[in-house]
């Protein structure tokens, strides 16, 4: 049913191709999430720096993605900011394989989060410069679910090749490196159809340049943007999550089984909760998403059952679905075709910020009171957030 609404829908070779590359760049570094830590601890780094070295590269990806996203829409360059952006990433792999020492490895994974912060708002610019009004969210849903049908492989190659090969994490980085260029040779079929803009020479691009973008932003711009990122503050880590279920008396494959599971159910509902909003609307459809992620956190408190941390990942997935990639074509939505990188970029760099901000203070509470009075308060400030958005 599923295959026969994509064959329906008509979708542009462009949306293919740019889907089939996050898809092998997801398999790539979600082969690698997982055993990242462990790998970096066995080579003799402690919790605190893997920790900082995570912290860093996050923030600078973030801060790149309103810079390079501003760029994008200043040059009237969309490929080559995609090209640029899964190539250091898809090379960074077998890099951090190969290092051992600290600064070489942080160098790498800089490399592999900075070129997400390059790709991200002219990819998603040319996603929804490829959609219609009518097929907006649709696109957005299609390429979401690729994504994270690749965080489904990526996990399930890792455990596979773990269980006949242990502790070979070195040989892994170089197996990622597969998926990461195939993405490469993908993103390289891309044509780059948007036009250049023109721009006034006031118009710099500076680093921090793209935080200009806020005072110019329509006031729906702005009323979503706020929305979002107010969620973002309350929205740490799933690492969070999978310490619950460990903590619970889960072990380690049972732990990755329920995170493969919740990518699979992420995957699937995506397109058609696209196909979904653009018939309802993304204000609806966001509002579905806060509610459920309200649900499990307020259900993690009560849970006491396998059966029931499967039955809150599969609402988990939901949620991820109804509001991940919609988010970004809602944002795409409210602005003009020279302007979603910049806005796009611009969401995405406060957005991984205040994620941030929202684990260290997640980290803070578990510690001071517990994990049951984090859950719960996440939960409950989340209702708040759907007052706002049924508010608007």
């Amino acid at each position: 049913m599923i295959c026969n609404g994509i064959m329906k829908l008509n979708l542009t070779k462009t949306v293919w191709i740019i889907s089939l590359v996050s898809f092998f760049t997801d398999i790539a570094s979600e082969m690698l999430y997982p055993i990242l830590p462990i790998y970096l601890e066995s080579i003799g780094f402690s919790v605190f720096y893997i920790g900082v070295l995570e912290g860093i590269a996050e923030a600078f990806a973030s801060l790149s993605k309103g810079y390079f996203g501003k760029l994008s829409d200043k040059t009237g360059k969309r490929v080559i900011f995609v090209r640029v952006g899964y190539a250091l990433s898809a090379f960074s792999k077998p890099l951090m394989g190969l290092f051992t020492y600290a600064v070489p490895i942080f160098l790498a994974r800089t490399m592999d989060r900075l070129g997400k912060g390059i790709r991200t708002g002219a990819r998603d610019a040319i996603l929804s410069m490829e959609s219609t009004p009518e097929n907006k969210f649709t696109i957005f849903g299609f390429h979401r679910s690729m994504d994270t049908l690749g965080a489904v492989i990526g996990p399930l190659i890792a455990i596979l090749f773990l269980s006949y090969f242990p502790s070979e994490y070195q040989k892994l980085f170089l197996i990622a490196f597969i998926p990461g260029i195939l993405a490469t040779f993908l993103a390289f079929l891309i044509v780059d159809k948007f036009q250049s803009q023109s721009f006034s020479s006031e118009d710099s691009t500076h680093f921090f340049s793209f935080l200009k973008y806020w005072k110019q932003s329509t006031k729906k711009y702005k009323a979503i943007v706020i929305g979002f990122l107010s969620f973002a503050l309350i929205n740490s880590s799933d690492v969070f999550l999978l310490l619950k279920m460990k903590h619970f008396g889960l072990n380690d494959i049972q732990v990755v089984g329920v995170y493969i599971f919740y990518n699979l159910i992420y995957a699937g509902f995506g397109f058609p909760l696209g196909i979904l909003t653009d018939k309802l609307g993304p204000k609806k459809t966001y509002i579905l998403g806060l509610i459920l992620f309200s649900s499990v956190y307020i259900g993690m408190v009560i849970n006491e059952s396998l059966l029931g941390y499967f039955i809150l990942f599969f609402l988990y997935g939901v949620y991820a679905a109804a509001t991940e990639g919609i988010s970004k074509a809602w944002i795409a939505s409210t602005v003009s075709s020279n302007e979603v990188a910049t806005a796009v970029g611009f969401y995405s760099s406060f957005q991984g910020i205040f994620t941030m901000l929202s684990s260290s203070i997640a980290g803070f509470v578990w510690v001071q009171f517990g994990v049951n009075v984090l859950f719960l308060a996440t939960g409950i400030l989340c209702l708040f957030i759907v007052v706002y958005f049924f508010k608007k």
